[in-house]
């Protein structure tokens, strides 16, 4: 039977807002930044949509993925002070909203001062519950796992240069690999339920590999500059007719 907003928990609904640069190309904007910049814009009304959903628990959203760090330097650099704009301003605003904010990916890489402003939100909001903002910064799947895997083998050095198999202990979790979930950034949250993918592309890209497992995909044909509530809302009701079987 489909899914019952009565019966189910909240939504982690995730999404992956592609398609800024080309928005900008095609409103012939001086700048493909000025799609980046429309695209914040976009964010905030997003999250503030789903954070009144009753529907929706969790919202992800992929803000700079491992791959991206190939882009042009002076994009990335733009895309991480905007970044970090963000976070300043709308930091104390999630503690009203009682919104936790966490993130998911690799701190090293990015600006310093970014690292601290992420670790400081996450303390700040820590204790809300109400809903939970989770954003993805210098994430990939398989950066994530690799690192969980690094994580266990660090506790357990008897593991240490065994393959990926041998970490799977066959008498625990009765075989099944949910030994490795502790591992995981934020192991804490519930597998991904909805994936929302803009501007018409129709892949995973290496998007939480592990939590996405059973997931919902809805592609959509919207730069993500136009992607507005009812899209979202179209989306969850689309997901909420679906059967999900889990591989049953």
């Amino acid at each position: 039977m489909p899914n019952s907003p009565s019966t189910t928990p909240p939504l982690h609904l995730a999404v992956i807002p592609d398609g800024n640069r080309r928005w900008a190309n095609a409103h012939k904007l001086q700048s493909v930044w000025k799609g980046h910049e429309r695209a914040v814009e976009n964010f905030r009304t997003l999250t503030d949509w789903c954070r009144n959903d009753p529907r929706i628990g969790i919202l992800t959203v992929w803000c700079f993925s491992t791959e991206n760090w190939k882009r042009d330097p002076k994009e990335v650099e733009m895309l991480m002070d905007l970044l970090e704009k963000y976070l300043r301003k709308e930091g104390e605003g999630l503690v009203k909203e009682k919104t936790r904010f966490v993130h998911s990916g690799r701190r090293d890489r990015i600006p310093p001062s970014l690292s601290k402003l992420i670790e400081k939100t996450e303390q700040l909001t820590k204790d809300q519950t109400e809903f939970t903002l989770h954003l993805a910064v210098d994430y990939g799947g398989k950066d994530e796992i690799l690192r969980a895997i690094s994580r266990l083998q660090a506790g357990k050095p008897e593991t240490r240069n065994q393959p990926f198999e041998a970490l799977m202990d066959p008498q625990a979790q009765n075989g099944k690999p949910e030994n490795l979930q502790p591992y995981l950034d934020h192991p804490e949250l519930p597998d991904i339920d909805l994936i929302f993918r803009s501007s018409g592309e129709q892949r995973t890209s290496n998007f939480f590999l592990w939590q996405s497992t059973y997931a919902e995909w809805i592609f959509s044909p919207k730069l993500f500059p136009d992607v507005g509530p009812e899209d979202l809302a179209e989306a969850v009701t689309e997901f909420e007719r679906r059967q999900r079987r889990f591989g049953n």
